[in-house]
């Protein structure tokens, strides 16, 4: 199959300046309009992260986000207006995808995801992009990832510091989320925003990056850009600026993806 036969005329030019990337290409470009991404957490980081995986040529999302636009959301929650305040984040996140590319498939759900319903919204998704604010809720995606075999990047930001990292915990030599933060924080919130405060250009900084990072997952073992980086954390730091990056070991007790009688 040719590029110009998987891709129409209209999204040939809509990508070009992808296609055009060796390091991307046709196959690349036509690999990303078959992928699956569901977006748990629409905030400071699924909001930019929504927009450049849209603009790379994702053909579908799952968003998932429980929460309603509020005004201080806009200072670093880019997809929404004055206009959604007031609104579920997650029909508003659907709406800003159809005014931006009405050929993106997009489904949503508006329920707190927790250890009960994770697996049900994750299952199909080729590769699952956290940006939610809590340990209890990452731990829960990632346990559900673990279990539905695929693969998770987790993405958290405050104040002027980022990180994200990508984890295939259901892959024997590889660890998960779980494995880098331990169980203390199952039942824990940390810190939010509105008690410490938020560069909102640090969220987007975030974001961004960890839809580079997402496209680098999905491309593994179809173009040269693919490479998933499995275990790495990736520090951004805001202040300095610059960026450090950090080698995740599999703990082989973990609960979430060590032996089932560990």
């Amino acid at each position: 199959m040719t590029v110009s036969s998987a891709l129409s005329s209209a999204r040939l030019d809509r990508f070009a300046r992808h296609i055009v990337l060796p390091e991307i290409g046709g196959a690349g470009q036509v690999a990303l309009a078959g992928k699956h991404i569901a977006m748990i957490g629409l905030g400071g980081i699924g909001s930019p992260a929504l927009q450049y995986l849209a603009a790379s040529g994702i053909g579908r999302f799952t968003l998932v986000d429980a929460d309603v636009v509020d005004a201080s959301n806009l200072q670093r929650q880019t997809i929404f207006s004055s206009r959604d305040v007031g609104h579920g984040k997650a029909v508003s996140a659907r709406r800003w995808l159809a005014n931006f590319d009405d050929e993106i498939d997009a489904e949503i759900s508006d329920k707190r995801i927790d250890p009960r319903n994770a697996h049900g919204l994750i299952a199909s998704a080729d590769l699952v992009l956290d940006g939610t604010d809590n340990f209890a809720t990452r731990l829960a995606v990632s346990d559900a990832s673990v279990t539905a075999g695929v693969p998770l990047l987790s993405a958290a930001v405050g104040r002027f510091q980022g990180q994200v990292g990508a984890f295939a915990g259901h892959l024997a030599d590889h660890a998960c989320y779980r494995c880098f933060v331990g169980d203390a924080f199952d039942a824990e919130d940390c810190d939010t925003c509105a008690e410490d405060g938020m560069l909102g250009a640090m969220a987007g900084w975030a974001g961004s990056f960890a839809a580079m990072q997402a496209v680098r997952v999905l491309l593994s073992g179809v173009s040269a850009f693919g490479d998933p980086q499995w275990g790495k954390i990736h520090i951004l730091d805001g202040m300095k600026p610059g960026m450090r990056t950090l080698s995740i070991a599999k703990d082989p007790v973990c609960k979430g993806c060590g032996p089932s009688d560990a």
